[in-house]
C-alpha cells in the first residue's frame, strides 16, 4: 500500500533569508540623536517661485489658502483707560454760603518763566574735533591728481593728512609749479604711484593754522577819503617760503631714491587730461 502520511511543507530559503536581513537592518539602525529629536520640523512654504518672478500660487488662491477671509473686518475692542481726576468739588461752608467750588488736585505754579532755559550739551563735540577717516589709498608719499582749484589738473605728492580732513599737498614747486597747500580729499583722484616718505620730516608747526590768512581791518573812511583803498593780492610770508623751499628739497631727494625717479619727475611736471571716450571711473591710475 502507498504511504498516505501527510507532506510536511516546508519555506523556500529565499523568504527566510530576506527575514533574517530584517531583524538585522532594524538591529543595525542608529537611534536619532536627542537634538534632531528636540528639532522642530519646519513647515513647508505654502507658495514657492518657479523662476522669473513666477510664483506656483496666484494671489486669490493665496487668500483662500490662507483663509485670510476670516480675519476682515475682525475688529478687537478698545480698552478704554479711566481717566485721572484733575479736579475735586467742594462745598463752601459758611451759614449764608453753600455754594460749590473747584479745586484743582495737583497745585499750579504760581509764576512762569518768560523764556525756556538754555540747557547745556557737555557730551556733544564740536565739528572741529570729530574723528576725520580718509580713503586707504590717500597715504603720505601718494602721488595725487587734483580736481578743482586753481591748480587742477596738476599732479602733487600727498605730504601729510591733517586734523580737519584736509590733506597737506605740494607740486614739489620746483617741478610744476603747485605750492604747499591744503586740499579737500573729495576733489583728489590718489594714483597707484608712491614715493617713500621715510626720510622726509614735515616740521610740527605746520598745520591747519599755519594755512590761516591773517585778516586785515578795514580802514573807516573820512571826510577827505572819497575812493576805497584798493585790495591788496596776496603774498607768501618769508616763513612760507624757506619752509616750501625745505620741503621741496627733501621731496625731491626721496623722489631721486627711488628707481623710477626719472619716470616720476616726468609724470609730475605733466598735466592731466582726457580725450574722447575716456572715463575716470573706467581708468586704473
Amino acid at each position: 500500500m502507498a504511504d498516505t502520511a501527510p507532506a510536511v511543507t516546508k519555506a523556500p530559503a529565499a523568504t527566510k533569508a530576506k527575514a533574517v536581513t530584517k531583524v538585522a537592518a532594524v538591529a543595525k539602525k542608529p537611534a536619532k540623536d536627542k537634538k534632531q529629536q528636540l528639532k522642530k520640523k519646519k513647515g513647508q512654504v505654502r507658495n514657492y517661485d518657479l523662476g522669473c518672478g513666477v510664483y506656483r500660487f496666484s494671489r486669490t488662491r493665496m487668500y483662500h489658502k490662507k483663509a485670510l477671509y476670516k480675519f476682515i473686518g475682525k475688529k478687537t475692542p478698545k480698552t478704554v483707560k479711566p481717566k485721572k481726576k484733575l479736579t475735586v468739588q467742594k462745598k463752601i461752608g459758611g451759614e449764608k454760603n453753600g455754594g460749590f467750588r473747584i479745586v484743582h488736585l495737583k497745585k499750579r505754579t504760581k509764576s512762569y518763566p518768560t523764556a525756556n532755559r538754555i540747557r547745556r550739551h557737555p557730551s556733544k563735540k564740536c565739528f572741529s574735533q570729530h574723528k576725520r577717516r580718509f580713503r586707504s589709498s590717500l597715504e603720505p608719499g601718494t602721488i595725487c591728481i587734483l580736481l578743482a582749484g586753481t591748480y587742477k589738473g596738476k599732479r602733487v605728492v600727498l605730504l601729510k593728512n591733517l586734523r580737519s580732513g584736509l590733506l597737506m599737498v605740494s607740486g614739489p614747486f620746483t617741478l610744476n609749479g603747485v605750492p604747499l597747500r591744503r586740499i579737500h580729499p573729495n576733489y583728489v583722484i590718489a594714483t597707484s604711484a608712491r614715493i617713500d616718505m621715510r626720510g622726509v620730516n614735515i616740521p610740527s608747526h605746520i598745520n591747519d593754522k599755519y594755512f590761516k590768512r591773517v585778516k586785515t581791518k578795514k580802514a573807516k573812511k573820512d571826510d577827505g577819503e572819497i575812493f576805497a583803498a584798493k585790495k591788496e593780492p596776496y603774498k607768501p610770508s618769508e616763513q612760507r617760503r624757506v619752509d616750501q623751499k625745505a620741503l621741496d628739497k627733501a621731496v625731491l631727494k626721496a623722489i631721486k631714491k627711488s628707481p623710477d625717479a626719472a619716470h616720476y619727475r616726468r609724470y609730475l611736471c605733466a598735466m592731466f587730461g582726457l580725450r574722447s571716450s575716456q572715463y575716470p571711473h573706467r581708468m586704473k591710475f
